[in-house]
């Protein structure tokens, strides 16, 4: 076994499962999209590895770009989502494929989700590579899901926990402080 970091429980996905799954995604990905170029839009900071995996794993050409917002509150009702860094381009008439590390609440995602569909793109789909359904506020469909995986805090493959273990090349579980 590698050696973990101090503060780390275990490997929760081994880099080799990572890469079966991001291949599974892109294939089901490209035959969706065969015909089209769909935008792959990154939320920052969390997904930019499995991103930039899952791009060079498909077999049709794409766009990317990213969205980083931030979210404050805790309920639907009371949350509010800040556009930190918006898209470069329109995305009206455009199928947008928005590309998540995790899924947890799905407060944020469901305002993202709602944002964007008022930028009236043809289709918009999520690909989440980690989905905590456990923890679900509010509902969000999943496209296309890696991993349903526990209610653990989970870090590595661009994931961090507070700006650290984001270069992991696996999907570890935080020991609890």
């Amino acid at each position: 076994m590698a050696f973990l970091p101090e503060g780390i429980e275990r490997v929760l996905i081994s880099e080799n499962e990572i890469r079966t799954k991001v291949g599974e995604l892109a294939a089901r990905i490209s035959l969706d999209y065969a015909g089209s170029q769909p935008l792959l839009v990154g939320l920052l900071k969390g997904s930019f590895i499995f991103l930039a995996d899952l791009a060079r794993a498909l077999n049709i050409d794409s766009e990317i770009d990213f969205l980083t917002v931030s979210s404050y509150g805790n309920t639907m009702e009371n949350s509010e989502v800040r556009i930190l860094k918006d898209l470069a381009e329109p995305i009206q008439g455009r199928d947008v494929l928005i590309v998540e590390d995790i899924i947890d609440t799905g407060l944020t995602l469901s305002k993202i989700l709602e944002l964007l569909r008022g930028r009236h793109p043809r289709s918009l789909k999520v690909c989440t590579l980690l989905n905590k359904p456990s923890r679900r506020q509010t509902p969000v469909t999943v496209d296309y899901n890696g991993f349903d995986i526990e209610d653990v805090f989970v870090a590595g493959y661009g994931i961090d926990f507070a700006q650290k273990y984001r270069n992991l090349p696996q999907l570890v579980v935080v020991k609890k402080l």
